[in-house]
């Protein structure tokens, strides 16, 4: 494969947008959100006191800044070696995404966490997520358009749907809607991402976004029975972080593994089934 680094340095800079989301699961999983209540710095620090949420909150803007500094090297290495114009663009997007979402970031510390900034800026985490798989599956398949995803757009569907599935999730979690309506999306994205399955004839991959979207489902079910059950103790119980915080990396991965669908086409150069 042509410029192999670049595509390994992709999948890292995946890998890392991927670890910064869950970064971002563990602080407001664990109450932190508001425990340095000053940005950019830290407690006018670079570096602050280590101790209670602190760990969340500081750990979560140090990944932000490393995801943010690798997702612009890619748009700018994409720029100098990338032959195709639409994954230039894609990595342009998602670097301009990154600074969009620590700017939110901190204006949310700033403007001591509105509602609908904080949403934002959850959101446009997934966005980034998902754009960086975009250029990564572009770069492993070499395709020169994506224009097959509107004659098959069952999986564009699907990611639409699972990326609404997210919004709804923190706006639950931010207490905007209540928990009836994210149960109602999560089923109406479920039965979308079975129809995807049906229609791609891509077998694996198919079956990959299916197991993703049960356990999605089933983590979610745990994370609302374990807040249940957390409604009489003061603080997080270590069970409702972590169901809380796996329905949130796997419904990541099940949108990344929805973009991944809509960008590869049907069958592979050289007439080879993807299945």
């Amino acid at each position: 494969m042509d410029n192999a680094w670049l595509h390994r340095f992709a999948v890292m800079v995946a890998v890392c947008t991927f670890l910064l989301v869950v970064a971002g699961s563990l602080v407001t999983s664990n109450d932190a959100a508001l425990s340095v209540p000053d940005w950019p710095l830290s407690y006018g620090r670079l570096v602050p006191p280590l101790e209670g949420g602190i760990r969340y909150e500081f750990a979560h803007r140090a990944m932000a800044l490393l995801v943010a500094i690798l997702t612009i090297t890619l748009a700018v290495w994409l720029e100098r070696a990338e032959p195709r114009r639409w994954i230039r663009r894609l990595g342009w997007a998602a670097a301009v995404a990154v600074l969009l979402q620590a700017i939110l970031g901190g204006a949310a510390v700033r403007l001591i966490t509105p509602k609908a900034v904080t949403i934002a800026h959850a959101c446009l985490a997934e966005i980034c997520f998902g754009l960086v798989v975009a250029i990564v599956v572009g770069q492993e398949l070499r395709l020169d358009s994506f224009s097959w995803a509107v004659e098959t757009p069952a999986p564009l569907v699907a990611a639409i749907a699972l990326f609404g599935q997210a919004i709804l999730g923190a706006m639950v979690r931010y207490g905007l809607t209540g928990v009836a309506f994210h149960i109602i999306g999560a089923a109406i994205a479920t039965i979308l991402v079975m129809w995807a399955g049906l229609r791609i004839p891509l077998r694996r991959p198919a079956l990959a976004l299916l197991t993703l979207t049960f356990s999605q489902v089933f983590l979610g079910l745990g994370s609302y029975m374990a807040r249940v059950v957390n409604l009489a103790t003061p603080q997080p119980m270590p069970l409702t972080i972590a169901f809380t915080v796996a329905h949130v990396a796997v419904g990541s991965l099940a949108f990344g593994a929805a973009i991944a669908l809509t960008m590869a086409p049907p069958v592979a150069h050289g007439g080879v089934a993807l299945a």
